[in-house]
């Protein structure tokens, strides 16, 4: 879907344990650049070619893949995007190098992580979390980070991606704001439901309350448009929505 010259929101669809899945990475574009922002679950390389190729925008042309967070549907693809796209550098937050390049375990795969997550659930529930992340502990996607940045850079792609922080999802998770368009990338900081703006998802959240007032660090930027990584494009009532997250 286009948001603006040079602005895509892709649309990926996939049938994830048993459930289908729709991820909207955002895409953008220039005479030099073409930058691709979180990289998806596992396995969807072909999706990613076919969704560029859609958007008029050829895989080959990639040249930069920004990071939100680590999380396995933000990193799945990108070593194989990686290998596919030979010369493509990948930028993400200092913090979240060491999980991207498998040098830590993921924050939501530690035992702690997974008690705080689940507090309140019928055992079963609880034991069925521990066995679904011992499962993917076997198998966590691992790719190269080229560059770092934190929060209040800014990226010198595409007229500019402004860095900002917004954790509580994950301790180092970052949106970004694309200045010629207006356009937030919120990654799982923001969520959206038929163009309604919402707060972070609840369940996957590690710290919601960092993560609610973590929405306030959008308040400074004239935002146009929200590309959220579950949920799509927000258009409509963007300021009023984030004056009434709680936070």
């Amino acid at each position: 879907m286009r948001v603006a010259d040079g602005v895509e929101m892709l649309e990926i669809t996939q049938e994830i344990r048993g459930r289908t899945a729709t991820i909207c990475p955002a895409l953008l574009w220039d005479d030099r650049d073409v930058v691709l922002v979180d990289a998806g679950f596992p396995g969807q390389l072909e999706l990613f070619r076919a969704a560029m190729g859609r958007a008029g925008v050829p895989f080959e042309k990639l040249t930069r893949i920004v990071i939100t967070h680590h999380d396995i549907d933000h990193i799945g693809s990108l070593a194989d995007i990686e290998a596919a796209a030979p010369g493509v550098r990948v930028l993400a937050a200092e913090g979240d190098r060491p999980y991207i390049q498998g040098e830590r375990i993921p924050v939501k795969m530690t035992p702690e992580a997974i008690t705080r997550m689940t507090a309140g659930q019928p055992p079963e529930q609880v034991e069925e979390r521990r066995r679904a992340v011992a499962e993917m502990l076997k198998h966590v996607p691992t790719a190269r980070v080229d560059e770092t940045f934190k929060p209040g850079d800014e990226l010198p792609v595409c007229g500019g991606l402004v860095v900002i922080a917004t954790p509580g999802h994950t301790p180092d998770h970052i949106s970004l704001y694309h200045r010629p368009s207006r356009t937030v990338i919120s990654g799982d900081a923001l969520t959206a439901d038929n163009g309604r703006l919402n707060g972070p998802p609840a369940a996957p959240t590690l710290d919601m309350p960092l993560a609610l007032r973590s929405v306030r660090n959008f308040a400074p930027f004239d935002i146009a448009a929200v590309i959220a990584y579950h949920g799509g494009l927000v258009r409509a009532g963007i300021r009023e929505r984030l004056a009434e997250i709680p936070g």
